[in-house]
């Protein structure tokens, strides 16, 4: 009798346990991980919650630790953005222990939306750099390295988190994926998405604003360009050092004058950089211009958001009003 007893007692523990197993949710990179947040809303405590690049690493050279693919393993939801970056993911997700995970692709998710890479006039392009290097090579001995064109494998922008409209369809795709899991708060969700689509609506039309009152309509960064998708939402132009994956952070002689004319030449009274810059391509671009005094703005991509940064208040929407403020003055 008294076994018996042990063994319901057992069932019903592991029932209770069950009810309030937490939804396990991975996310590599801050944008993700603030908009799930936003969508759990109250429920984030019932909820456990990780972010595998919180230490300022950029997504590009991110290599996952043992820990890291153990938690993906057990995930009821994973999201990742999908590009080159992530060719670790197929792997992690072979031996996957969840077999009913709900894996959000974002690159996926968003399909013809999704732009190539683009190297436009004046851009240093990485072949560049390594023709210069084999050319240097080469001097001592007779061989060209010579790309085939057909090896070009099309390389895609991965910085879709950049367009507040990209966001908004890429939260309806993370709800979606929470309420299927937990459909006992499906409620929930959905209004928490509601909520947040509104705020995300709101600064669309902000910065519609913002470029449409603007003084000049194009951009000029002395560094990487990973606003490839937000400038294309409002019609921007834009010239940059480096296509926004690259590794560079040497800019060539003939890139810093062609981009210093390009000041000159639209009058630009800045000169603008991302968060990781050090100043460096952006301060020799105005020395070489006529416009001395030209100021460095700073747009803040999320590739080096830290946990602690997360910790003191730093969410996707106060990052984006803060690269609308860097706008206003940028097209001045």
């Amino acid at each position: 009798m008294n076994f018996k007893k042990i063994l319901i007692t057992c069932a019903m523990l592991v029932t209770a346990a069950c009810a309030f197993a937490k939804t396990k949710i991975v996310t590599t990179i801050f944008p993700e991980y603030d908009w799930v947040k936003e969508i759990l809303g109250n429920n984030i405590k019932d909820a456990e919650l990780t972010l595998l690049i919180g230490n300022g690493v950029d997504l590009h050279s991110y290599q996952p630790s043992i820990q890291d693919v153990a938690k993906i393993s057990t995930a009821d939801v994973f999201i990742y953005v999908g590009g080159e970056s992530d060719g670790w993911v197929a792997d992690a997700l072979k031996n996957a222990k969840n077999k009913n995970m709900k894996v959000i692709n974002l690159l996926e998710v968003l399909g013809d939306k999704v732009k190539e890479e683009e190297v436009i006039e004046g851009m240093q392009t990485e072949e560049e750099e390594e023709h210069e290097h084999h050319d240097h090579e080469a001097e001592g001995h007779h061989h060209h390295h010579h790309h085939s064109s057909d090896e070009e494998e099309v390389e895609y922008d991965e910085h879709v988190w950049l367009s507040v409209r990209n966001a908004k369809i890429l939260c309806t795709e993370i709800t979606n994926a929470l309420c299927d899991v937990d459909s006992t708060n499906a409620a929930a969700y959905k209004a928490n998405y509601n909520a947040y689509a509104a705020k995300l609506d709101k600064l669309d039309s902000d910065f519609t604003a913002v470029v449409k009152n603007g003084k000049t309509n194009t951009l000029l960064f002395g560094d990487r360009f990973p606003f490839r998708y937000f400038v294309d939402d409002y019609g921007l132009k834009y010239y940059a050092a480096f296509v926004g994956c690259s590794a560079e952070t040497e800019a060539s002689f003939e890139t810093i004058i062609f981009l210093a004319n390009k000041v000159d030449e639209l009058s630009l009274n800045n000169v603008c950089q991302i968060e990781s810059g050090n100043g460096k391509i952006a301060k020799t671009i105005i020395q070489s211009s006529k416009k001395k005094n030209a100021k460095i703005l700073t747009f803040d991509s999320m590739q080096s958001t830290t946990t602690k940064d997360i910790k003191k208040g730093t969410s996707y929407l106060s990052t984006m009003q803060k690269n609308l403020d860097v706008l206003k003055e940028a097209l001045k």
